[in-house]
């Protein structure tokens, strides 16, 4: 159940760190706000707004919200497949380009074909350098690096699904970084009253607000597409090995990302940054950490959070604690009967699942938003590095 720290914040995280409350509160001055910020269960100490938390503002956006990574977000297929029908080495399944600027001559994508899926850069937001309209088409359809992975899971009927995490790769970092720093050029023309720079907003009828917005909903759909063309290469890798294999649902959906809604009454701008939307009916995707359950889940549409909840498990440690304080014994050990490429432990000690809240915690904390349809176990983890 959710706690209302004032007027203007309601948490429904049982974990929270002082630098991450400390944030909130400086969001929930702003006087844009639409009504009170709300954190999520996951919600920890991130770029301007903190991570796990849902912004409702009126007539104005915060880039720095939404995030470097735009249309972030998770996709899971489930298939057809039981347990037992799965082969031996699973570690070749996904097919699919990961890292930064490796793999993407692997990558299926074409630049005609991406611009065709995804549209073209809009002509009212930035105007994009050859080199950037070549990495929108190479980077298509690959995984990235970070937090971002491919997993098969088995659910508890055994039933095999494929999960998997990434965004807008890139472009999305390139626009949203420079719309940033936009932002805070704007704060300084306008003059204002930041108790930090990365909550500068762009407000509506002004042509960085329009340049923005074009560039970050056309950011979104590159992210969603780009996670159904590697889900696509998933089954068809997972197909390979498996011919009867077939995919029964699919569900995506963001959790870095902006959108008008209607709430209380009014439209406004809901930014949710580390939160999944979860309306009434409405099914989502809900990692936990490297080795931990993940869940889909099916939205309550509780109002109090905007109809939204946490998008994973959050971090406890930054990635820099977690490599001072975490080693590659610990994580090889918690890995223990999975599937994974632990000649990759050491780059991926900031992974440790001892960085992140328990979920079964987080999901607790969150049981008026949404209930669980699905609990997932990972057989096969797949990082990108």
């Amino acid at each position: 159940m959710p706690k209302q720290i004032n007027a203007n914040l309601t948490s429904w995280a049982s974990e929270l760190d002082d630098n991450a409350l400390e944030q909130a509160l400086r969001t929930s001055r702003l006087p844009i706000l639409a009504g009170p910020v709300c954190l999520m269960a996951d919600a920890h100490f991130g770029l301007g707004a903190t991570v796990g938390s849902v912004v409702a503002t009126k007539n104005a956006v915060l880039p720095s919200a939404v995030g470097v990574d735009i249309g972030c977000g998770m996709v899971a297929a489930e298939t057809n497949l039981r347990a037992e029908e799965l082969p031996d080495d699973l570690t070749k399944l996904h097919g699919i380009p990961a890292g930064v600027g490796k793999g993407h001559a692997r990558s299926v994508g074409t630049r005609t074909a991406t611009l065709e899926t995804v549209g073209r850069p809009p002509g009212s937001g930035s105007e994009l350098t050859e080199r950037q309209i070549e990495t929108i088409a190479s980077q298509f359809g690959s995984l990235g690096s970070g937090n971002h992975f491919v997993e098969v899971c088995l659910d508890e009927r055994d039933r095999v699904w494929i999960v998997l995490h990434s965004g807008s790769r890139g472009i999305g970092n390139q626009l949203a970084t420079a719309h940033i720093k936009t932002a805070r050029l704007v704060a300084q023309e306008e003059g204002q009253v930041l108790e930090d720079r990365d909550l500068a907003w762009l407000a509506e009828g002004r042509p960085e607000f329009d340049a923005y917005v074009a560039d970050m909903l056309w950011a979104q759909r590159y992210a969603w597409g780009n996670r159904e063309q590697m889900m696509d290469a998933a089954l068809t890798a997972l197909r390979a090995a498996v011919p009867h294999a077939a995919e029964t649902e699919r569900i995506n959906c963001h959790h870095n990302y902006a959108v008008k809604e209607m709430h209380r009454g009014e439209e406004v701008w809901i930014t949710r940054k580390g939160a999944i939307r979860a309306g009434r009916s409405d099914l989502g995707v809900i990692p936990g950490s490297m080795g931990a359950s993940s869940f889909i889940v099916r939205g309550k549409g509780n109002e109090a959070s905007y109809q939204s909840s946490s998008h994973g498990a959050g971090r406890r440690l930054g990635r820099k604690a977690a490599i001072r304080q975490l080693s590659t014994e610990s994580l090889r050990s918690v890995m223990a009967g999975r599937a994974w490429d632990d000649s990759l432990a050491e780059q991926l000690v900031d992974e440790h699942p001892d960085a992140y809240k328990p979920i079964a915690q987080v999901m607790a904390d969150q049981a008026d938003l949404v209930e669980v349809v699905h609990e997932l176990h990972q057989v096969v983890n797949l990082k990108g590095t």
